[in-house]
């Protein structure tokens, strides 16, 4: 059952405007110009840029369930991270939630739009040191649980990873955090295998692995959208 929000989502944030602009210039716009179920693509694959596979349903990795409704800055994201997007002029936070094929894992994607700036050492930059330095401590992206579906009760994030979209007029940053659908939590692992340190470190290592593999799938399907590969 997919769940898009209905009409809540706010017109000024997603909107079909169809502006003119050449590719370049149309990625600092395409987060409010894309339909948002093509901004959030309902299978995300093993592909890269401009690679159909990233949208094959047959090799999907992720199915997307819903779309949050929600797109205020103070929702969206957890902790320093929050702070910093808040603090670099945060326009909105857009999230979706995907399950993995087998319904195991769920994932919340976020992609955080801001201002423009210089490159490098601007906005999107500044969001993503955030992260970065709190990466063991901050969730970074908020679970957007989704009534009806495998990601009812999705709350309890294991892995996460967010980083800045690299390439000019991209201002944004894109983070996932991701989980178990049974409630798994990380770095409790059972018995003896859970009795050191560094075996729970293992375990959340994988999550967090998985988090940054679908953060930089999504990094190539924005490229795409940003070129018009799906126009």
């Amino acid at each position: 059952m997919l769940l898009l929000g209905g009409g809540a989502l706010t017109a000024h944030v997603y909107s079909n405007a169809g502006q003119e602009l050449p590719n370049s210039e149309y990625g600092s716009v395409m987060w409010r110009d894309e339909q948002v179920d093509k901004f959030f693509p309902l299978t995300i694959g093993r592909g890269g840029y401009n690679d159909s596979g990233l949208y094959d349903r047959d090799k999907a990795l992720w199915h997307r369930v819903g779309i949050s409704p929600e797109t205020d800055c103070d929702k969206g994201l957890t902790r320093n991270t929050l702070k910093a997007a808040q603090d670099n002029g945060c326009k909105a936070i857009l999230r979706a939630t995907y399950v993995d094929p087998t319904a195991n894992m769920v994932t919340t994607v976020a992609v955080v739009v801001l201002p423009d700036g210089p490159a490098e050492a601007g906005p999107k930059n500044k969001v993503d040191k955030a992260f970065e330095d709190s990466r063991h401590t901050d969730g970074a992206v908020a679970p957007y649980a989704v009534p009806g579906t495998a990601a009812a009760k999705w709350k309890s994030r294991n892995g996460a990873y967010l980083m800045a979209v690299p390439g000019e007029n991209l201002p944004y940053a894109v983070g996932a955090s991701i989980g178990s659908v049974d409630g798994y939590v990380s770095g409790q692992l059972p018995g003896e295998f859970g009795e050191l340190a560094m075996n729970n470190d293992t375990d959340r290592d994988a999550w967090h692995a998985d988090a940054k593999d679908l953060v930089e799938l999504f990094l190539s399907h924005m490229f795409t959208l940003q070129d018009g590969g799906l126009r």
